[in-house]
C-alpha cells in the first residue's frame, strides 16, 4: 500500500475538524506526547539513557514536549525542561502546568547562551527537540539559529517532535538552518518535507503516529513511491525482440560517454537490443566496451531515415552528450518533432534535449518523459536553480503545466508526476555524480520499452534509487556511474 504524504494545511484543518467534533486538543497533545513516550522508552532502556533534556517553544509543538518531559519524569528517568520563555503562553498553561507537577527542572536556553553556562548540557544523555512545529514558514533570526545549533552541538541521542525544528515542512528548505535528529517522530500524517529537498539531512529515522482516525476530507498532495517492486517473470520462449528495441539517441563529436551510459543501463535492465544514434567517432570506443550494442551514424540520416528507423524502435532516450551548438540545434529540430508524433513510442528527454525544449517550449505528449535536475528545470522555468530547490513540488507542477508531457524532477527525494505526484524515497548523496541521469535514461527506455503501461515511471526511479543504494554499501564517495551497470542488473531480478 503507497503512503500518502499532506501538505501542513491539510494537517491543520484535518486537526480543526477533529476539534470541531467536540474532541480535545489538550487531549491531542497528550495522546501524542504519551506515545512518542513508549516508542522512546525501549531505546532509551536498551541505551541506558537516564538524563533527558526537552527543548520546548512556544507553540503547540512546546505542548507536545511539556507533556513528554513529564511522562517521562513519571517513567522514572531524569529530564530538564529548556524553555526559550520564562513563562509560557496562555493556550500551553496546562501543558506547562503538568511538566510543573511532576517537579522537573526548567532552565531558560537564552540564559546558557548568553552566560555561557553551556558545561551544563554535557550532563544530558539524549535531547528531544520541541522548539517548532510545521507552521514554520518564515527565515529564523539569529536568536533562534543560536538556539538550533546549539542543539545540534550537543553529544547524545537526538529526537525531533513531529519535525525537524528549523525545516520547513512542505519543501524540506532548512530556515537557514535545522535540527539533525536521529529519530523524528512525525504526527497525524507524512509532511512532504519529510522527503525532498534537504529534508532526508536531517530527519533520521522516521517514525509516523497517528492517534487520530482520518476522515473523507484528507486529501494528499503526493504518495511515496513504492519500495518492493517485483517485475514480471520471462517466458521461457522470449528472444531478443519479445523485450523492445531501444535507441539512445545523442552523441556530439565532443562527448561520447552519455549515450555508452545510458545505453549499458538499457541492456543491464533487461532490454532485447540497443541501439546507439551518435556521431561516427565514438563507435570504435562504444564496440569495444560493449559488442552487443549496435551503433549508426547520427549524421547519416535524413528525415525519412529516421522515421524509417523509428517504426522498429520501443523506446527513445534522446538528448545526453547532444550538445548546444548549431550542429546539436539541427539535430534537435531534425527529430524532436518525430519522436513526439509517434505515440507508439516510449521516449526519454534528458540533458540538452532539455535545454532545446527550454528554447522551443513546445508542448509533451503523454508518452514524452522529461528528466531534469535543478539545473535545467530552472533552464526550463526561467529561474534559478536555488529557486528550484526552494519549493521543489511547486517547481514540478509548473513544469507540467507550462510543457505537459510527465516529469521527474532528480535530486534528493526525487519527485515524479505522472498520473499523480511520487516522492521516490530512495537514493543516497553518492548518487550526485556525473552520468548517473544518463544510466536513469536508459533505464526509463529499457523498462518501459520491455512493460510499457505494466510499469509506472516512478517504479523505475525506485529501482534507480535501489540500484544506487546498493552500489554505495561499500561508501558513497567515489561512487561511479558507469560502476551502476551490475547494481541494475541485481535489482531488476530482485535481488537487492
Amino acid at each position: 500500500m503507497q503512503r500518502s504524504v499532506y501538505h501542513s494545511r491539510e494537517i491543520q484543518a484535518w486537526e480543526q475538524r477533529w476539534f470541531a467534533q467536540q474532541n480535545s486538543s489538550l487531549g491531542l497533545m497528550q495522546q501524542a506526547a504519551w506515545t512518542i513516550v513508549q516508542q522512546l522508552l525501549p531505546q532509551f532502556e536498551q541505551k541506558k539513557i537516564k538524563k533527558i533534556a526537552v527543548w520546548c517553544g512556544q507553540g503547540n509543538n512546546a505542548g507536545d514536549g511539556y507533556f513528554i518531559a513529564g511522562y517521562l519524569k513519571q517513567a522514572g528517568l531524569q529530564v530538564t525542561v529548556l524553555t526559550t520563555e520564562r513563562g509560557p503562553s496562555s493556550d500551553l498553561h496546562q501543558a506547562y502546568l503538568f511538566a510543573q507537577s511532576q517537579h522537573i527542572s526548567f532552565t531558560v536556553i537564552e540564559t546558557l547562551i548568553t552566560e555561557s553556562e553551556l558545561q551544563q548540557l554535557e550532563y544530558f544523555e539524549c535531547h528531544i527537540d520541541a522548539l517548532f512545529g510545521i507552521g514554520l514558514n518564515r527565515e529564523l533570526n539569529q536568536a533562534w539559529q543560536k538556539i538550533i545549533h546549539l542543539f545540534n552541538a550537543q553529544a547524545g541521542l537526538k529526537i525531533a517532535v513531529d519535525i525537524p525544528s528549523g525545516l520547513q515542512a512542505n519543501t524540506g528548505q532548512a530556515l537557514p538552518c535545522a535540527i539533525q535528529a536521529d529519530h523524528t517522530f512525525t504526527l497525524l500524517g507524512y509532511k512532504a518535507g519529510l522527503f525532498t529537498g534537504q529534508g532526508k539531512e536531517f530527519v533520521g529515522q522516521l517514525h509516523l503516529l497517528s492517534p487520530i482516525p482520518r476522515d473523507e476530507k484528507l486529501h494528499p498532495i503526493a504518495l511515496l513511491s513504492a519500495k518492493n517492486i517485483t517485475l514480471p517473470q520471462r517466458q521461457a520462449f522470449g528472444h531478443k525482440g519479445s523485450y523492445g528495441h531501444v535507441l539512445v539517441v545523442g552523441g556530439h563529436a565532443d562527448m561520447g560517454g552519455a549515450v555508452i551510459m545510458a545505453a549499458e543501463a538499457a541492456f543491464h535492465a533487461g532490454a532485447g537490443k540497443v541501439s546507439v544514434i551518435c556521431h561516427a567517432k565514438h563507435h570504435q570506443a562504444i564496440l569495444s566496451r560493449a559488442p552487443n550494442i549496435m551503433v549508426r551514424d547520427i549524421n547519416a540520416l535524413d528525415k525519412e531515415g529516421i522515421q524509417q528507423l523509428l517504426s522498429h524502435i520501443d523506446a527513445v532516450c534522446f538528448g545526453m552528450g547532444l550538445g548546444r551548438d548549431e550542429w546539436a540545434a539541427q539535430i534537435f529540430q531534425q527529430w524532436f518533432e518525430l519522436l513526439n508524433q509517434n505515440a507508439h513510442l516510449e521516449v526519454v528527454l534528458d540533458a540538452d534535449g532539455l535545454w532545446f525544449l527550454a528554447k522551443d517550449q513546445q508542448k509533451l505528449n503523454d508518452h514524452i518523459y522529461a528528466t531534469p535536475h535543478s539545473g535545467e528545470a530552472a533552464t526550463l522555468l526561467g529561474c534559478t536553480a536555488t529557486e528550484i530547490e526552494q519549493d521543489r513540488i511547486t517547481a514540478i507542477h509548473r513544469l507540467r503545466e507550462t510543457f505537459a508531457g510527465q516529469w521527474v524532477l532528480k535530486g534528493a527525494g526525487s519527485l515524479i508526476l505522472e498520473d499523480e505526484l511520487y516522492i521516490c524515497t530512495q537514493g543516497n548523496a553518492g548518487m550526485g555524480t556525473g552520468g548517473m541521469g544518463d544510466v536513469l535514461a536508459g533505464m526509463v527506455a529499457s523498462l518501459k520499452a520491455q512493460f510499457h503501461e505494466d510499469i509506472t515511471l516512478h517504479e523505475i526511479v525506485s529501482l534507480h534509487a535501489q540500484a544506487g543504494d546498493l552500489l554505495a554499501q561499500q561508501g558513497m564517495r567515489g561512487l561511479q556511474a558507469h560502476a551502476m551497470g551490475e547494481a541494475i542488473y541485481q535489482v531488476v531480478n530482485g535481488k537487492q
